[in-house]
């Protein structure tokens, strides 16, 4: 489990491909620390398991599956990532739930500049939308954000000078991809919805439901 409170940018060294998966080794310091192999880090908001390490990098495998949900498969050597460890039992919960399972990618449509702040709007598919409300948590890149506008197409966030210089956002550009994980609470709300709503062919609206909170039908 991740906060979204990004503790460094790291660098790849190196990419090895499979047939299908692939082995990044990044470069790093701060995440580095009493870090071992199994250990969790965030990369550019994937959860990946620390495989191997030497000095001032560690590596780790990429799945199939990761790979087509993210950017991850976008990197080249020398590209720059967001890192962030596994959130300590007794540590700060500066962001939101982030578990490092990214949904899907979106592209930055807008960049623009009000004042100190950075407005970024992300264009983004509906499956991944549903769950994007306003004054919602989102996890771009890995860095926890705060929703300013949703529309049926996208959605803004509006960032502090600060987290623009202390992530790869100072290097996201129009056009740039990024990978998205939404606020895991509302898919899991929507998870044990389900049931109900199949029992009654698909909707949880009723005669009954509606008379009992005052309805009149």
């Amino acid at each position: 489990m991740f906060t979204g409170i990004i503790e460094e940018i790291g660098t790849v060294e190196q990419i090895r491909y499979g047939q299908y998966s692939a082995v990044l080794t990044i470069s790093a310091k701060k995440v580095l620390k009493d870090t071992k192999i199994g250990d969790s880090i965030a990369t550019n908001g994937v959860c990946l398991t620390v495989t191997a390490l030497s000095s001032g990098c560690f590596s780790a495998d990429v799945m199939h599956e990761t790979l087509n949900r993210s950017t991850l498969a976008n990197l080249t050597r020398g590209s720059h990532v967001d890192l962030e460890r596994a959130m300590p039992a007794d540590g700060r919960f500066g962001g939101h739930i982030v578990a490092g399972h990214v949904d899907g990618i979106g592209k930055i449509t807008h960049i623009r500049r009000d004042d100190t702040a950075v407005w970024y709007t992300i264009q983004a598919k509906p499956e991944i939308l549903r769950y994007i409300v306003e004054k919602g948590s989102v996890t771009i890149d890995g860095i926890s954000l705060t929703v300013a506008n949703v529309t049926k197409n996208d959605f803004s966030i509006s960032a502090i000078p600060h987290t623009v210089c202390e992530t790869v956002l100072q290097e996201r550009t129009v056009g740039a991809p990024v990978n998205l994980e939404t606020d895991i609470i509302g898919k899991y709300v929507e998870k044990l919805m389900a049931p109900v709503a199949d029992a009654r062919n698909g909707s949880t609206i009723t005669k009954d439901f509606l008379t009992k909170y005052g309805f009149e039908v």
